[in-house]
């Protein structure tokens, strides 16, 4: 068995950012992995979507057609099944997804293969090896699969660059698996949106962002009145959300939200694993915190060892 499958995904005919960070990852690897880099989009609308998913160092897209209208995991079971038949991978790669949580266990469980969810790492060496928090994220694990000839592995969404979109012209063609629709135990009703928060923070182009360092709830307005004064959107980590201080519509992390902004401005935030892989891809950085060994300065383009009450008092008095 060789070569990596990527198991792209789609909601409501639009293609989900995931799918292009799986095939980062997967670039990432293919030189030492060998064989071909295969991506399947498991969709009514993959026709549609596929060519998106033609980039740079694609061998070939495939499309599969499920029968069914909307995300269905034991449809996706049974996709996913003949196409690890059919195509023989050594590596499929997945996002640690609502969606994929659905199937792709489940799907490892029956086939043997080796598997390893919620990974923030990838390299290879003589197999597939996988990098995966531990202990609370207090540490990282370096997890192998020998004697697996397959390995699935669920990629944490956040983690790796999303792959420009450069329409290199990888052959796209659909891909036969049978009466998919049969395999349906459920019943798609409907989307029903989230309640919107007080501001969409993924949209925001410049973040202040604020964590523990805070230290009590009085000095949030002070932060958000810097944050105005700067022309950012005020954004916090998980323990200030935990605290009832701040809804958790302002929330960056794994279990809140990802953001892309060009400049992110973290202050008194350690960066535990599960804020990294919300801001990680921010296209400017800057950490302070009174920490040196804090995780944040390893994905910091721009760190300051210093307190955030103080940088705040020499920011106040430049724009007063």
């Amino acid at each position: 068995m060789s070569g990596i499958l990527v198991v792209a995904e789609a909601r409501q005919g639009e293609l989900r950012e995931v799918s292009l960070e799986l095939i980062t990852a997967a670039l990432s690897i293919k030189p030492q992995a060998g064989g071909p880099l295969v991506v399947a989009l498991i969709d009514e609308a993959a026709p549609a979507l596929a060519p998106a998913l033609a980039v740079e160092g694609v061998d070939e897209v495939l499309t599969v057609a499920p029968g069914v209208p909307a995300f269905e995991p034991h449809v996706a079971a049974r996709a996913l099944t003949a196409l690890i038949e059919a195509r023989q991978p050594a590596l499929v790669l997945l996002g640690q997804t609502i969606d994929s949580m659905g199937f792709a266990p489940a799907v490892a469980a029956v086939a043997g293969t080796g598997f390893a969810s919620d990974v923030v790492g990838l390299a290879w060496e003589d197999g597939p090896r996988a990098h995966r928090g531990a202990y609370g994220d207090k540490l990282l694990d370096e997890l192998e699969f020998p004697g697996r000839a397959t390995t699935l592995l669920m990629l944490r969404p956040g983690t790796f660059a999303p792959a420009a979109v450069d329409r290199a012209g990888a052959s796209v063609s659909a891909f036969d698996a049978g009466d998919l629709a049969a395999a349906a135990r459920t019943e798609h009703l409907g989307f029903r949106e989230a309640p919107a928060g007080d501001v969409d923070i993924t949209k925001a182009e410049f973040l202040l962002s604020i964590g523990r360092g805070v230290a009590d709830r009085d000095n949030i307005p002070r932060f958000e009145e810097l944050a105005r004064r700067l022309g950012a959107t005020l954004s916090v980590s998980r323990p200030i959300v935990d605290a009832g201080w701040i809804p958790s519509a302002r929330q960056v992390g794994q279990s809140g939200k990802t953001v892309k902004p060009r400049l992110y401005l973290a202050l008194g935030i350690s960066g535990a694993v599960q804020h990294l892989a919300g801001m990680r891809t921010a296209e400017t950085i800057i950490a302070v915190n009174t920490d040196p060994e804090a995780p944040i300065f390893g994905v910091a383009h721009f760190g300051a060892v210093a307190d955030m009450f103080e940088l705040a008092d020499e920011l106040e008095a430049h724009f007063e």
